[in-house]
């Protein structure tokens, strides 16, 4: 038991501290659209990914969809891209709110 606890923590540790060192805090009610347009790849995928989560709420099953995933996506992005000074907190609302 000793063994497999200090492995899982060993395997947690290198885990952690290969993070990459340009690692930031995004405060999504403040970022524009401009902004996450422009963020880069990563930061689109990652916020992507939370607004699914957060617009399906707790009472949905843990499932992602691909087809309405990239369907929601591209829905969100080309409404981003005609409203680049709004926040994307409210874009998304626009978009996917229930």
């Amino acid at each position: 038991m000793k063994t497999t606890t200090g492995s899982i923590l060993l395997a947690a540790m290198l885990l952690f501290s290969s993070a990459p060192a340009n690692a930031a805090v995004l405060d999504l009610s403040t970022m524009t659209c401009k902004q996450f347009v422009e963020s880069g790849d990563d930061t689109i995928k990652m916020v992507l990914t939370w607004m699914d989560g957060w617009y399906k709420g707790d009472s949905d099953e843990a499932v992602i969809d691909t087809d309405v995933f990239i369907e929601n996506a591209k829905k969100f992005g080309t409404y981003c891209g005609k409203n680049p000074t709004m926040s994307i907190v409210n874009a998304a609302e626009s978009v996917l709110g229930k």
